[in-house]
């Protein structure tokens, strides 16, 4: 009777070994997998601009596309971004409107002193890059749909919990943004893709309305929320691109939209972040 229950314990410890050596190879494979993908990070320059044509937005960076000077300027800067050599082009233009978009960078590359429907930014800098480096095709990742919301629910929202934090914390943002209009084209767009720039952009666009609510409710992070589903949506369409491990991602966007995106390319399993500084000198 003992032999027998030696012999079932003897069994017990055997399956258990046998476990955790299948746990363990699990993990080990886990591992080697995980490894693999890191190794094919997908390398991305997302790069932050002020729109440098008409926009609605609320707030604006006086730019002169057609004078001669920044013309020179924006194309220095594009020299120096092409050196990234990318192979795929993202920038603020709906993925419906890509056949248009391609058509008008096909003319901008084949017609000498052609006029681009897409100008601005997209022209300047995205055109310019692609010419320089052979890209074949360039995609639109902005999404509009939910684009509406209120980030001036500040002002308007009565009888708000803190009608003061986001005031005096906007106020002094945009003061630090007024004082750099003098600055070099090369110098603001330094300034605007510098990681503490940023989370400006964020709390200034985002963040900062859950400041602004009544009582018991929660009216500017609802609105703070629609900002996030748009970047995200946008983050989405990157996602939809099709790539392989040699492509080089150059993304063109508002500065407001690079920054959420370089929050979420952060913390991606697919793509690892190049640091402009490396290129814009």
């Amino acid at each position: 009777m003992k032999s027998l229950k030696n012999t079932v314990q003897l069994i017990q410890l055997s399956n258990r070994a046998k476990g955790m050596n299948f746990k363990i190879i699990l993990i080990l494979l886990c591992g080697i997998l995980f490894g693999k993908v890191y190794a094919q990070k997908i390398e991305v320059l997302n790069f932050a601009t002020f729109h440098m044509t008409y926009t609605p937005d609320a707030h604006k960076v006086k730019f002169n596309e057609k004078d001669d000077k920044n013309k020179k300027e924006t194309y220095k800067i594009a020299k120096m971004l092409a050196e990234f050599k990318p192979t795929i082009i993202c920038v603020e233009v709906l993925p419906t409107k890509n056949e248009e978009l391609n058509a008008g960078y096909r003319s901008f590359k084949e017609i000498k002193d052609y006029t681009p429907k897409y100008g601005g930014e997209i022209a300047l800098i995205a055109y310019e890059i692609g010419k320089m480096t052979g890209v074949n095709k360039i995609y639109g990742i902005d999404e509009q749909q939910t684009a509406a919301y209120n980030y001036n629910i500040g002002n308007e929202l009565e009888n708000q919990v803190d009608s003061i934090t986001s005031k005096k914390y906007n106020a002094s943002i945009l003061k630090e943004f007024m004082a750099a209009e003098n600055l070099s084209v090369l110098e603001k767009l330094k300034l605007f893709n510098r990681k503490a720039t940023f989370q400006k952009f964020i709390n200034l666009n985002a963040d900062i309305l859950t400041h602004n609510s009544t009582k018991g409710n929660f009216e500017g992070a609802d609105e703070a929320s629609k900002f996030y589903r748009r970047n995200l949506r946008i983050f989405s369409n990157l996602n939809q691109i099709p790539v392989n491990n040699d492509d080089r991602i150059f993304i063109l966007m508002g500065a407001t939209h690079s920054a959420c995106l370089d929050e979420f390319m952060q913390r991606s399993p697919k793509y690892q972040l190049v640091d402009i500084e490396n290129y814009l000198k």
